[in-house]
């Protein structure tokens, strides 16, 4: 039997009682599947429901083969080696002891003589330059990513389960993973934001709160499809509010002739010339008609309006968010950013920049690039104060934002309506929650506290309190802004930040992220 996963029935809903699958049938077979969808719809807690970790409350899920899994973050023991998050550290001790001379006969028999090479090619096929014995507390957490799906490969499991695996990897560590997948023949089923790692996949599975929706091909033909429905879906509407329309006039064009017949059928029952029996018979008759009409109507109405409901869910699941923002009104030739051979570090005699100069004038758009550990974040700490420089200097002169990994400019115990409020005491209520809404926090998912929200969702309210408020700042910097938000959220703000008039300076490994929001140079550390 070729290797699959069949979801057949399968229900969940959170602890809070939140529905988020219901009655879901969904079967991955071998190719790789990217599996997409609204932040918070549930990509995650599939992939913990197929691979064991949790239980779905009803349905079933039928595995054949063998799976492995890599999680949002890697784990590791101290001391723990790669050999050990291979799990072959047994065996090449083994492999070691035969070399001795010190290996048992029992040994000697069990023994796999190709552990070492396919342990190499594991790790070439990764770009990781690292042995068996190398601990995994001296890797970086792009590193150890890396190093985590290494071991996958290493296992040569019949299906790969991957949540977001090009999250916080530099440029040449998500160039592994997609070479890596470009090249994988077995099964794969891939959460992930990354259009660039999309686009090597087989098929895309969209998660919504629709249900699940299978696309052949890759990103480039999903987004096709999608847009394709999205039209159609704003044609149905149309319809459907069409007859709306026609069923309400008919409906009181069929009320007021009534009314004329029923007028006139009172005047002849004034008249001495026709039988009793008979105007009794009469008024029966335009009563019951009248009466079938009207539950007809009804009916036609009802239907109608269920159609508009169904076409303007879809609309509001297909269309992606909307971002407008008012003007800075920062000149073209205005002075934003002056680094002077600054220099910075957070252990004497170690530092990360060194002598750095560069300057931003007016509306530029910078892009910071460059292998992990090579200063990015702390080149942000330097212009934002949080670090001071050992020696040079650094000179903000227009008002800044900060949007970091961590959203720390949110106040984690006040909802996302009071951050804003903290932010812009400007606005009344109603200009408050347009400003959200934009954002999608409608209604009350503007009265979540930021302590309940996802990663996702989190910077998602930390771009609303910024970028939403009648003065955005001239200075916008960005710490992988797109790390958390999913594809939706990044294309919303992709437009937001082509629409702002400020200067920004963007950390980001995001190539069509810094293409779509036009870049104009690059600072590379």
């Amino acid at each position: 039997m070729p290797p699959s996963i069949v979801l057949s029935g399968l229900t969940w809903s959170t602890p809070d009682g939140r529905s988020l699958f219901s009655e879901l049938d969904l079967s991955f077979g071998t190719g790789r599947t990217g599996l997409v969808g609204r932040n918070g719809v549930g990509k995650t807690t599939l992939l913990k429901l197929v691979d064991g970790t949790l239980r779905p409350h009803a349905g079933t899920i039928s595995i054949s083969g063998t799976l492995g899994v890599l999680g949002q973050s890697v784990q590791d023991s101290p001391g723990m080696t790669v050999a050990d998050l291979f799990g072959a550290a047994e065996g090449l001790a083994v492999l070691q002891r035969a070399e001795r001379g010190l290996a048992s006969a029992e040994e000697l028999a069990g023994a796999d003589w190709t552990l070492e090479a396919r342990l190499v090619t594991a790790l070439d096929r990764l770009h990781l330059d690292a042995h068996a014995g190398t601990p995994l507390a001296t890797l970086s957490g792009g590193q150890r990513t890396r190093m985590a799906l290494a071991a996958l490969v290493f296992a040569e499991p019949d299906f790969i389960l991957l949540d977001e695996p090009t999250n916080n990897l530099d440029r040449a560590g998500r160039t592994a993973v997609m070479e890596l997948l470009g090249g994988w023949r077995a099964g794969a089923i891939v959460v992930s934001h990354d259009r660039e790692l999309l686009e090597a996949m087989d098929a895309i599975v969209e998660l919504s709160a629709l249900g699940a929706t299978r696309y052949g091909g890759n990103w480039s033909h999903y987004r096709e499809r999608r847009a394709a429905a999205l039209a159609a879906a704003e044609h149905d509407l149309a319809e459907a509010r069409k007859r709306v329309d026609d069923l309400a006039w008919r409906t009181q064009a069929n009320a007021e002739r009534k009314a004329r017949k029923d007028g006139a059928g009172r005047r002849n029952r004034g008249r001495n010339d026709i039988p009793r029996i008979q105007l009794n018979t009469m008024r029966n008759r335009s009563e019951a008609t009248g009466g079938e009409a009207a539950r007809l109507a009804e009916r036609r109405r009802t239907k109608a309006l269920e159609d508009a409901n169904t076409a303007r869910a879809k609309i509001e699941i297909l269309q992606p968010l909307s971002v407008a923002m008012p003007s800075t009104g920062l000149p073209t030739a205005r002075t934003v950013l002056q680094v002077r051979e600054a220099s910075a570090g957070y252990s004497a005699g170690q530092p990360v920049l060194r002598d750095l100069s560069f300057s931003v004038v007016g509306p530029e758009r910078i892009a910071v690039t460059g292998a992990n550990g090579s200063g990015k974040t702390t080149l942000l700490s330097l212009i934002t104060g949080r670090l001071a420089p050992w020696s040079g200097t650094v000179e903000v002169m227009v008002p800044f934002a900060l949007l970091d990994q961590q959203v720390a400019l949110l106040d984690r115990k006040l909802s996302i309506r009071e951050n804003f409020h903290r932010r812009h005491p400007g606005p009344d209520e109603n200009g408050c929650r347009a400003a959200l809404a934009r954002f999608m926090f409608r209604a009350d998912a503007a009265l979540q506290t930021v302590a309940s929200l996802s990663g996702g969702q989190m910077l998602r309210a930390g771009l609303a309190c910024v970028l939403a408020g009648p003065t955005p700042p001239s200075l916008l910097l960005l710490d992988e802004p797109t790390n958390h938000l999913d594809v939706d959220s990044i294309e919303a703000v992709e437009a937001g930040l082509r629409a702002y008039d400020g200067a920004l300076l963007v950390v980001s490994h995001d190539e069509a992220f810094l293409d779509a929001i036009g870049i104009t140079r690059r600072l590379r550390l």
